[in-house]
C-alpha cells in the first residue's frame, strides 16, 4: 500500500463568484477508508468534493493529489487518480450499460479512442465487481434506481482511480437499495486498495459505513474523527437542530445515531 495520502487540503478557501463557501479547510484522506462528509444543507459538503477533484479551484490554499499540487495535473492525470460521482448523474438516452461503463475509460484512450485489452478486462471487471455482468447489454434508463446507481460506480471503477468520491450516492433510492449501494463501497474498500470519500445526509448510514466522520458546518470542519467520536447528542443538537438517541447496535457493534426529533431545547 502506498503510504502517500490519497489527497491534502491545506487552508483551502472555494467558492461560486462572490459567494464564499469554504473557508481554510485542512483535510487529510486516509489511504484504504471511507470518510463520510456530513452536515446541514448549504454546509458546504459538496464543495469539498468539487475542490478534492479540481472541478472547483481553490481560491486559497493548496490541494495535494498523491503528494504533488493538483495544478500541477492535466485533467486526465487528475481522472486517472481520482473518479467522481455526482450527484443525480445524465447519461445520453439509450446508453446500454456497457456503453455507460466503457466512458470510464475515457482519461486513457479519449473519447473516440479504441478500447485495447486492458481497457476491456477493466470495463468486465467493474460490471463483475458491482454485479452488473447479466446487466451489460440492456439499456440504462429500464433499469431500476439501484441498478442504475450501480452502473454509474462501474464507470467509476472502470475509470481505474485508487479514489473514489461520491455525492450523495443514496440519494432517491429505496431503502433496500440504500444498503446494497453502500455495501458495494464497502467491499471495494475491503482490500485497502481503495480510498472512498461518501457526502451523505444520512447520519445512519454515516455511522455504520463510514471508518471517519467529517461534519461541516457553514464552509467550516467543525468534527473529524470516528462516528462514536464524532456523532454525540450535543454535535446533533449544535449542528444539525436535532435531538437524538445515541446507542450501539447489538449485532453490529457499531454505534447508531438515531435522530428522534426538533431540538427543542
Amino acid at each position: 500500500m502506498n503510504d502517500v495520502e490519497p489527497i491534502r487540503l491545506e487552508q483551502v478557501s472555494a467558492g461560486y463568484g462572490r459567494r464564499m463557501v469554504l473557508e481554510g479547510l485542512d483535510l487529510r484522506l486516509e489511504q484504504g477508508t471511507i470518510t463520510a462528509i456530513v452536515g446541514p444543507n448549504g454546509s458546504g459538503k459538496s464543495t469539498v468534493i468539487r475542490a478534492m477533484s479540481r472541478l472547483l479551484a481553490a481560491r486559497s490554499g493548496v490541494v495535494f493529489l498523491d503528494g504533488r499540487d493538483i495544478r500541477n495535473f492535466g485533467s486526465r492525470d487528475i481522472a486517472r487518480l481520482v473518479s467522481v460521482l455526482p450527484q443525480s448523474p445524465s447519461s445520453p438516452p439509450g446508453l446500454t450499460v456497457r456503453e455507460l461503463v466503457e466512458l470510464g475509460r475515457f482519461p486513457h484512450t479519449g473519447l473516440f479512442g479504441r478500447h485495447g485489452a486492458e481497457g476491456k478486462l477493466a470495463v468486465e471487471s467493474a460490471l463483475t465487481l458491482t454485479g452488473l455482468s447479466g446487466f451489460a447489454e440492456r439499456p440504462l434508463d429500464e433499469l431500476s434506481g439501484g441498478e442504475r446507481q450501480r452502473a454509474w460506480i462501474a464507470l467509476a471503477l472502470a475509470q481505474g482511480a485508487s479514489t473514489l468520491l461520491l455525492d450523495e450516492p443514496t440519494t432517491f433510492l429505496d431503502v433496500r437499495h440504500q444498503f446494497e449501494v453502500l455495501d458495494l463501497v464497502a467491499s471495494l474498500c475491503a482490500s485497502g486498495d481503495m480510498t472512498v470519500v461518501l457526502v451523505l445526509h444520512d447520519l445512519l448510514h454515516a455511522a455504520n459505513y463510514a471508518d471517519r466522520v467529517v461534519v461541516v458546518d457553514s464552509g467550516r470542519i467543525v468534527a473529524d474523527g470516528a462516528p462514536s467520536a464524532v456523532l454525540n447528542v450535543e454535535l446533533m443538537r449544535t449542528v444539525f437542530g436535532v435531538a437524538a438517541k445515541i446507542f450501539t447496535n447489538p449485532e453490529s457493534g457499531r454505534m447508531v445515531c438515531l435522530p428522534i426529533g426538533p431540538d427543542r431545547s
